[in-house]
């Protein structure tokens, strides 16, 4: 029987007793406390039976690590605050200790890949004598550390771990036996494979039991791995979540997120059934609790922490439908006809079962076809290998809901920046019709039903209209629209001299019209002729429209001058930057070039054109020509038929 002892004077003496710890323990899966109430004994005290149960990573854990977990330190404390009790369980304490390794609980021969695990189990057993009150006790028991491959944890290596349960008061119940978990999970769990696993727990007494996903708690330090006594300290315990976050969940994950998953992993509040797919591969904790209810109260709560190993398994048999549809785990919403053809990517199989859904529907094609007596939903099962010892099974939706389609319209001027409204004609038997995603061909998309648009240039653009009903049913509708090119141009500004004329060549439509009418011959055609008796700048706009009716200005500038002029730039660079890329000589007032040539420096002809506005662009027969400099000659008549003969040097730069 233990001595009572105020808590001061019991942690010196366990310090002195028991010693240091050497050895940082990197190996702890999971555990639990449980109890079993033996009766009383004359003096009033209570006697139960404590079990601490401890699951060891025996495949990567530290062995030395491992072998420090005996004797197990546990502390009871009255939920007064009156009585704290810090004691080992273990062999040559007066406990009884057992280890066994625990079954993957994985069915390995129908799996080419089984990753290597080991868990063992330590059960610490020990009787003690607590006197009877009315406020009850908690039992903790804190180790350090978790193993260092868990993935919803950050640092795990350096997180420790404390597992409780909760001994109600005599007020609530005289002598209570907690509830326990009569199975340990599977280990190893298959990505994107549904897990069913029946986590209920026993309750001795009758209790009414409920369950959820709870909290994991820290404990520990990697100083102090196997606290004795410090820090097993009286409740409140912190949870995980209340930590530091480097010592808490991962982002994304938490006590009821344990895990990835579609659906996630989640746990029947009545029945303890603990489903979900996970989608996420790796080492995850995860912790059950199991209320015990009497008379409307929560008595009791004992909690198992324990760990999924989330595997890419390659199974020798793989029972696959494959999902055609983004509604949840659907084969297919067939919204055209009630004929269903199927397929079939299984593999590893020898034999097909095909359920479709109805009543006496059944078939062992490969990939059967089946039509449906009605509408609706139907849930199709295909079992590969039926009663083989590597048989796999999956179940699919099928929808469905005939008839559905997309279409639609638009209307608007086909120009640039003009608004084209499109118009949503979808048809569905099953309505409503309740999701569209337009895409215009141009980058942009819209999500309303008759969205409007500009496109901000000509051009053939391909628009597509995704239309969903609320049945699942999807169509796309898809057509052409032609934006016209259109670029109202009325030329290029122009110079003359003083005498002569000019004539206008606007492009870009069917339809023009010059303004102001000054010196012009016409106004409503693209190419009206202009003469300029006097000096002068004169400005004009043309107003365009086009076959399509698209509508548009440009403006354009006539420089007269007194006289004309020659003029050759003293450098250039032909480097394709669009900028002073070709020699060619400036002329205003000037009909005819006799020719204009140019040299290199040894005297060669290097290029040589009789046409104005033509120029060198610094190659010679197909090669670019050195950088230096170059000579030029050029021989031009101006407008009254006299020659004008000049000459001179140009800096080729690059």
């Amino acid at each position: 029987m233990l001595k009572f002892v105020k808590i001061k004077y019991l942690l010196l003496c366990i310090a002195f007793c028991l010693g240091a710890v050497s050895a940082m323990a990197t190996h702890i899966v999971g555990g639990g406390i449980t109890y079993k109430c033996l009766g009383t004994d004359p003096f009033g005290n209570v006697l139960y039976e404590i079990q601490v149960e401890i699951y060891q990573d025996c495949l990567n854990g530290l062995d030395v690590a491992r072998r420090e977990d005996n004797p197990a330190i546990i502390g009871i404390f009255s939920n007064d605050g009156n009585i704290s009790i810090v004691d080992s369980i273990g062999r040559g304490a007066g406990g009884d200790t057992s280890a066994n390794i625990v079954k993957p609980n994985f069915d390995n021969d129908c799996v080419n890949n089984p990753p290597e695990v080991c868990l063992r189990r330590l059960s610490f057993t020990r009787v003690f004598r607590l006197p009877s009150n009315s406020s009850g006790y908690k039992v903790v028991y804190t180790r350090c550390c978790r193993n260092e491959s868990i993935l919803n944890l950050n640092n795990p290596g350096q997180v420790g771990a404390t597992y409780f349960c909760q001994i109600p008061g005599s007020g609530e119940v005289l002598c209570n036996n907690s509830a326990y978990f009569w199975n340990y999970p599977p280990q190893i769990i298959c990505i994107n494979t549904p897990l069913t696993y029946d986590h209920s727990a026993i309750d001795p007494d009758g209790d009414s039991l409920s369950y959820e996903l709870c909290d994991a708690y820290p404990g520990g330090e990697t100083r102090d791995p196997k606290p004795r006594p410090n820090p097993i300290l009286p409740p409140p315990l912190s949870v995980l979540n209340s930590n530091p976050p480097s010592f808490g969940y991962k982002a994304g994950f938490s006590a009821q997120v344990p895990m990835g998953g579609n659906p996630t992993i989640q746990i029947d509040s009545r029945t303890g059934m603990l489903t979900g797919t996970p989608n996420l591969q790796g080492r995850f904790v995860v912790s059950v609790c199991v209320h015990e209810w009497r008379n409307g109260v929560i008595i009791n709560t004992v909690r198992r922490e324990f760990q999924f190993v989330v595997t890419n398994c390659s199974k020798v048999v793989v029972a696959s439908i494959p999902q055609f549809s983004e509604e949840y785990n659907t084969y297919i919403v067939e919204c055209k006809t009630k004929t269903v053809k199927f397929v079939n990517t299984s593999k590893g199989g020898f034999q097909y079962d095909w359920d479709f859904g109805v009543s006496g529907a059944v078939s062992n094609d490969f990939e059967p076809t089946y039509t449906y007596p009605d509408t609706g939903t139907y849930v199709v099962r295909l079992v590969v290998n039926k009663g083989s010892t590597c048989e796999d099974s999956i179940s699919r939706f099928v929808k469905v809901y005939p008839d559905f389609s997309s279409s639609f319209v638009f209307d608007g001027l086909r120009c640039p920046k003009a608004e084209i409204a499109f118009t949503d004609l979808s048809e569905a038997t099953y309505k409503p019709i309740n999701r569209w995603l337009w895409n215009f061909g141009d980058g942009s998309t819209s999500t309303e039903q008759n969205p409007k648009h500009r496109y901000q240039q000509g051009g053939i653009y391909n628009v597509q209209l995704i239309s969903k009903s609320e049945k699942g049913c999807v169509d796309t509708a898809r057509t052409s629209i032609d934006v016209e090119r259109f670029f109202p141009f009325a030329g290029n500004d122009t110079i003359i001299v003083r005498g002569e004329s000019v004539d206008f060549n606007a492009q870009g439509g069917i339809y023009y019209e010059w303004t102001p009418a000054d010196r012009l011959n016409t106004t409503g055609v693209y190419n009206p002729r202009g003469f300029y008796p006097d000096t002068g700048k004169y400005n004009y706009s043309v107003f365009i429209r086009s076959s399509y009716g698209c509508e548009g200005t440009d403006s354009i500038q006539v420089w007269v001058v007194a006289q004309g002029s020659l003029f050759v730039p003293s450098a250039f660079s032909p480097n394709g930057d669009g900028l002073n890329d070709v020699l060619k000589p400036l002329s205003v007032g000037f009909r005819e070039y006799k020719y204009f040539r140019v040299f290199n420096r040894w005297g060669e002809q290097v290029f040589q054109t009789n046409r104005i506005g033509d120029g060198w662009d610094g190659t010679f027969y197909g090669k670019t020509s050195d950088i230096g400099t170059y000579y030029w000659m050029l021989d031009a008549i101006d407008k009254d038929g006299n020659t004008v003969k000049q000459k001179g040097d140009v800096t080729l730069v690059r």
